[in-house]
């Protein structure tokens, strides 16, 4: 069954999003259900998001550092939020999904320097 889910940010501001699977939430869980069906995750919007942008972080330390350093490294990748699990990396078909654009500039300096990662 599709639905909503609401998640609250660190700032109060609640956020609706759709949900699927959440006929599947019998028996104990971390949420509730309000009379109009909407679940509340008790986790905030901030936590669900912090194994995604974990891994984000890992998955760019991975492609700057070591032989290649590219200019540039783009990420991209599906977010799904349920209530129980937080946000998950969306799969497409059968497998996660990941799309990697790593990019270089022609006649770039050599530079050493290790470029910081986002915190």
């Amino acid at each position: 069954m599709e639905g909503l889910v609401e998640f609250k940010t660190n700032d109060g501001v609640v956020i609706t999003v759709e949900g699927t699977g959440l006929d599947d939430l019998s028996g104990h869980q971390m949420v509730s259900r309000r009379d109009d069906g909407t679940v509340q995750a008790t986790r905030t919007f901030e936590g669900a998001l912090d194994g995604v942008r974990a891994a984000a972080e890992s998955a760019l330390r991975v492609f700057r550092d070591g032989s290649l350093r590219p200019d540039s490294v783009e990420l991209e990748f599906g977010v799904k939020l349920t209530a129980e699990a937080g946000a998950l990396i969306a799969k497409s078909g059968a497998e996660g999904h990941l799309l990697l654009r790593l990019s270089w500039s022609p006649g770039q300096a050599d530079d050493s320097s290790e470029t910081a990662l986002p915190s």
